[in-house]
């Protein structure tokens, strides 16, 4: 699979939008970039994390609680010189690290798996992503890191549920990238859509149900949807 950015995003839902934006902006010192509005009473507000983009969907609607498999986000910050442990206000597990500690720069999950080996298998199958260690992979120049589950993810859990929630992928071809995945084994979590003039998405699941985002945006791709 081809990246059209060499970092991932990964996106949050919270019914606690003004808590949230004072965390990551004042707390965790990212720059907040702008809103969009996604439909059905959600709002996007996206914070920059070097190249990476911090997704805080603001529900409006009250959300279930849901364990995924998304259990830590590492955000690297150049004015950060140890790392620190926090929790968002929805009690989310964050590490704020200096960048390039461990290698990480922008955003890194820690994701818990039933499996590090199928899981490791997939992350380089489906979405090509390069193996540096059992546990470790690498997206582009961003960390995927695996770590074993205690109790599996409910496979079948929503994707709007307070949490960490997503990964996205930018890609040059959403259509191309979804089948691809599919192929390579990849669970289908929504079919492609074009969301007017900015991206035509897609998402796929992993083996432990983590959502995926596959983007074709055209700011990033640098063409027409």
């Amino acid at each position: 699979m081809q990246l059209a950015k060499a970092f991932f995003d990964v996106g949050l839902f919270s019914n606690q939008a003004a808590a949230q934006r004072h965390f990551w902006g004042e707390q965790m010192g990212l720059n907040f970039d702008h809103s969009l509005k996604l439909g059905g009473g959600v709002l996007q507000h996206r914070f920059e994390a070097g190249s990476a983009v911090l997704k805080l969907n603001d529900a409006r609607d009250p959300l279930p609680g849901a364990q995924g498999p998304i259990r830590e986000l590492l955000v690297a910050h150049p004015d950060c010189r140890q790392p620190e442990q926090l929790t968002d206000p929805d009690g989310n597990r964050i590490t704020r690290v200096p960048s390039g500690h461990d290698g990480i720069k922008g955003l890194a999950v820690r994701l818990a798996v039933t499996d590090p080996v199928r899981s490791a298998d997939f992350y380089q199958q489906a979405l090509g992503c390069t193996r540096i260690s059992p546990t470790r992979l690498q997206a582009g120049e961003a960390c995927l890191l695996l770590e074993q589950a205690d109790t599996p993810s409910e496979l079948e859990q929503p994707l709007a549920a307070i949490g960490l929630r997503y990964l996205t992928l930018q890609v040059f071809d959403c259509d191309a990238a979804h089948a691809a995945a599919l192929a390579a084994g990849a669970s289908n979590g929504r079919d492609p859509v074009t969301l007017g003039s900015t991206a035509r998405i897609a998402f796929i699941r992993d083996p432990d149900g983590t959502w995926i985002e596959l983007s074709e945006r055209a700011s990033v791709t640098g063409k027409a949807v």
